[in-house]
């Protein structure tokens, strides 16, 4: 009971802020919702979900431990997931000011819009190729787990409640960006929205790649 009222708590609060500081995942949610509407930016929300899951199983497993101890590894992971954040922001530029962007927003529907399997996907590859959450987890659950408990449950279980209410707070950004998506979709707003996802997805991924472990 004590645990409930103390570190419990504690854990609660720190990762509520750092859910809720914008990243590459929410920008991600955004991007996808705009694209695909509320089932893409729901899928998107659950993929990233599912990423951290893993990652916090992986961890509780000592698995991450060999990720970080091996600088070639963690590095390659690290590039990995920047290069592919540049990739998605490229994507956003060319929608935006590429050869015919305006009269491509004109034309195209919502039901062209990106699949829900696809912005599943996305948000699990996003998250599993950022290694800076193996290295979040690695170092923040063993100081919240209970009685200074570091067993397999007691981790997991920690990083699964931090997946869970990564999962509601980016589920509320899909729901608000989808009831959004009708005005938003219009050809110059679209394509302002394009250009603006477009530069934060490559200065996340630019900052991902030059940041230390």
């Amino acid at each position: 009971m004590e645990y409930l009222t103390g570190p419990l708590i504690a854990f609660v609060g720190i990762a509520a802020l750092v859910i809720c500081t914008p990243g590459p995942d929410t920008a991600m949610t955004i991007r996808n919702a705009l694209l695909g509407g509320r089932s893409a930016g729901l899928a998107t929300a659950l993929g990233v979900s599912t990423g951290l899951a893993i990652w916090a199983l992986a961890t509780s497993a000592g698995l991450v431990a060999l990720l970080i101890a091996s600088e070639p590894l963690f590095l390659a992971v690290k590039y990995v997931g920047a290069a592919y954040l540049v990739w998605l922001g490229v994507q956003s530029l060319r929608a935006a000011f590429g050869p015919g962007a305006l009269q491509q927003a004109i034309a195209q529907s919502p039901a062209r819009g990106l699949r829900p399997r696809q912005a599943y996907v996305q948000g699990v590859v996003s998250d599993l190729s950022n290694p800076k959450i193996a290295a979040f987890f690695s170092s923040m659950l063993p100081q919240f787990a209970p009685a200074g408990a570091t067993d397999f449950v007691s981790l997991a279980a920690l990083g699964l409640l931090f997946s869970a209410m990564t999962l509601v707070w980016l589920t509320g950004y899909a729901l608000a960006t989808a009831r959004m998506r009708d005005a938003l979709r219009r050809p110059r707003v679209r394509r302002t929205l394009d250009g603006i996802t477009g530069v934060t997805l490559i200065s996340l991924g630019v900052k991902l790649a030059s940041e230390d472990r």
